[in-house]
């Protein structure tokens, strides 16, 4: 409900979509552009009660329904033509959920009597001929809830500078359910989100920002259903603004919103930003020719997707459907549900699931300058959240990375691509003798990707670096599986991405081969430390920084089991790993030369990163090596002119197949380096090296040095507020 009553509106002009309380009473509006009649229906103990909406302007319906109380459950019988071949399919006998509904209660039962089609029970469709029995006992409702009820007390936002920003993808159930300091009672839940256990366990490690997969209220597919298994992931829209009620400990729908508030709320006063993955590509009633009419399409089909001359959907989400946002008021819609999360849940961000899907325009291309971008950016609330796109969707020309307007930070798919393939696939192949891809499109990446994001002066903060989601291997998964093993998803292994850039290290899957298994943990360390040192917004999958394992699952959309849960019970392994991400995490924030806003430039200029590569003799690199495929040694130095930094950071980057010794550069002001990481472990916290002197670094690892001012003698590598003349003209 709205957060203020307000003065009765003239009848002649809709109200705002949703409910809104006014000083007549509650007055419901719906979009239904193609409609004959609208039917309010209140669920009462006496059974459904059915109210007509008398007023209809621009396609909205709409009228003061004094029913539509806190805690009412309600929905909508549309009447209207049936022409699937225009794109109408109107079929009163199903009962629809209100698209701006704040709360859902109940879920969808599987039944024919779901689809406004004729379905037998054998799974035989009749797309063109309506189905006569009523949906009612089969579907959920509508609630109405008091958005106004919570106490937030002095919650505020972190508003966390994207600069420092550390993203960590999470799945409400799988990063709680086994927690054992979380009571178990609320374990899986909005409510575990909060509790002090989870909230100590990310601020220890260093993250910033939690970005949750979908809470929007959503369902499982029917197929799924039908294999025993459940949408997991919650890709799978039914409303856009009620959250997903099966994440609650609260049973009752006023509780699971306020249940969310409060995990919000508690995440705030940790510093903690929260952002949500939303899915507003498509929904959860499939194909118009063989999925079911929950909402949108009885409500206006036509209006609600993008539709063929054949009233047919035009898919580019790969999940049968594609919500039109050239329809201004479908893009309305999802403005509105966006400020909603803002406004009312205090949510700092957003995620955008195939986000091109949003912005293609009247010839189905996209279209950077779709009028839905430019609301974005235009608003004065949403303009000031963070905005992440995942830039591609399965559509003609569909990768768009680096293609967003400046509001957007993205993806980056060619970081993660380019890590997984230098320090996993590349290596795999030297073992084999086959060269790899050399070093120059790894630069690229751990310089920022300026390639992708230098236009519209857009920075390296444009690009979230990731090397693992949700979607494909965790990262221990990377170093022990080459192939996929999906068998557990009841699809005979034929689902999931088969181009995983993976390297089982010479075993599949688990091994008590010591060797092996202390080469697959330097590769997980190499990893982080490629994404955790790199300009941009790096973004950790839960549970990577324990070494969880999906056993080799690379799409585990529908495994709400222990197979996706965070396993908190740790090995000896286990915890020196998140000890490494932890000290990797406490690097980066003291290390501000790798986190600037701008691109680092060769050339030295105050207040602005400067970068170098070298090779391993301390060479300036030379065009021939950069474009040798056999070369896999690299070392990346960035400096600076600030006196309260460190002079210098050195990666040196080495995924050949055996030890090797690499000559650091010889830097004017800078005496001597310390080692302050290495992937092997050893000679973390080593003595200093001189500039100019020699390291021997393992097979396969990344180290990292720092170097400050030198004043003095040896281990005297001055420090932050160290006066000395850095020694750059």
């Amino acid at each position: 409900m709205a957060a203020l009553v307000r003065p009765r509106r003239s009848i002649e002009r809709p109200p705002p979509l949703g409910l809104t309380r006014t000083d007549a009473g509650p007055e419901v509006a719906v979009l239904a552009r193609h409609a004959s009649a609208v039917e309010v229906c209140l669920s009462t103990p006496e059974g459904e009660r059915r109210i007509p909406l008398r007023r209809n302007a621009h396609g909205i319906w709409w009228d003061v329904v004094p029913e539509l109380v806190a805690g009412a459950r309600y929905g909508f019988r549309v009447h209207g033509p049936w022409a699937p071949d225009e794109g109408h399919r109107h079929n009163p006998a199903k009962l629809l959920l209100d698209p701006y509904a704040h709360a859902v209660d109940g879920e969808v039962a599987w039944a024919p009597e779901v689809y406004g089609h004729v379905v037998g029970g054998d799974g035989w469709t009749d797309p063109e001929t309506p189905d006569d029995r009523d949906s009612a006992a089969h579907v959920p409702r509508s609630v109405v809830v008091d958005q106004n009820v919570f106490d937030w007390g002095q919650d505020t936002r972190p508003d966390v500078p994207w600069t420092e920003m550390v993203l960590y993808e999470a799945h409400v159930r799988g990063l709680t359910m086994r927690h054992p300091g979380i009571p178990e009672k609320i374990r899986g839940t909005y409510a575990a989100l909060g509790h002090p256990a989870l909230v100590e366990h990310l601020t220890s490690l260093g993250v910033t920002s939690l970005e949750l997969l979908p809470i929007q209220a959503f369902t499982s597919e029917p197929a799924l259903v039908r294999r025993g298994l459940a949408n997991y992931w919650g890709y799978n829209s039914l409303g856009f603004f009620a959250p997903h009620a099966g994440y609650a400990a609260a049973t009752d729908p006023q509780g699971v919103v306020d249940e969310v508030k409060g995990a919000v709320r508690a995440l705030h006063a940790a510093g903690i930003e929260v952002i949500l993955d939303v899915v507003y590509n498509h929904t959860a009633e499939q194909s118009s020719w063989d999925g079911p009419t929950l909402s949108f399409r009885g409500l206006d089909n036509r209006t609600y997707y993008r539709l063929d001359d054949r009233g047919r959907d035009i898919d580019v989400t790969g999940c049968g459907n594609t919500l039109d946002l050239r329809d201004p008021q479908v893009a309305r819609m999802v403005l509105d549900s966006l400020r909603h999360w803002v406004e009312d849940f205090h949510v700092d961000g957003f995620r955008f699931d195939l986000a091109p899907a949003l912005a293609r325009g009247r010839d189905d291309a996209y279209d950077r300058e779709h009028a839905f971008h430019v609301a974005l950016e235009a608003d004065p609330v949403l303009s000031r959240v963070k905005l992440i796109a995942e830039p591609w969707d399965v559509g003609v020309h569909g990768w768009r990375t680096g293609q967003f307007p400046a509001v957007f930070a993205e993806w980056n798919d060619r970081f993660r691509d380019t890590a997984r393939t230098f320090w996993l696939a590349d290596v795999g192949r030297r073992l084999h003798g086959q060269p790899g891809h050399g070093v120059r499109e790894l630069a690229t990446r751990i310089a920022g990707s300026a390639d992708l994001f230098a236009g519209d002066g857009r920075g390296p903060i444009a690009s979230v670096n990731l090397v693992t989601a949700h979607d494909g291997y965790t990262l221990a998964d990377l170093t022990a599986y080459e192939h996929k093993h999906n068998h557990a998803n009841g699809e005979d292994n034929r689902d999931g991405h088969g181009d995983n850039r993976s390297w089982n290290h010479g075993v599949e899957g688990p091994t008590d081969d010591p060797e092996v298994q202390r080469h697959r943990r330097r590769s997980i360390r190499n990893l982080l430390g490629t994404l955790l040192l790199s300009p941009g917004v790096p973004m950790l999958v839960a549970g990577d920084e324990l070494g969880r394992t999906q056993q080799g699952n690379n799409n585990a959309y529908c495994q709400d089991n222990e197979l996706t849960w965070v396993d908190w019970d740790l090995e000896e392994w286990q915890t020196a790993l998140l000890a490494d991400t932890t000290a990797l995490l406490r690097l980066r924030r003291e290390l501000a030369l790798l986190r600037g806003p701008e691109f680092a430039r060769y050339d030295a200029a105050p207040g602005r990163t400067r970068l170098r590569w070298f090779d391993e003799q301390g060479e300036v690199m030379a065009e021939d090596r950069w474009n040798d495929p056999h070369r896999c040694t690299l070392t990346v130095v960035h400096d600076t002119l600030h006196h309260h930094e460190p002079v210098a950071v050195a990666l040196l980057l080495h995924a050949g197949t055996g030890r090797t010794t690499i000559a650091l550069p010889d830097l004017g002001g800078v005496t001597w380096w310390d080692v302050r990481f290495s992937s092997e472990g050893a000679g973390q916290g080593a003595g200093p090296v001189p500039s100019g002197g020699v390291v021997e670094v393992g097979a396969t690892s990344l180290t990292v040095l720092t170097a400050y001012v030198a004043t003095g003698g040896p281990g005297d590598t001055g420090g932050p507020g160290d006066q000395g003349d850095p020694g750059y003209a």
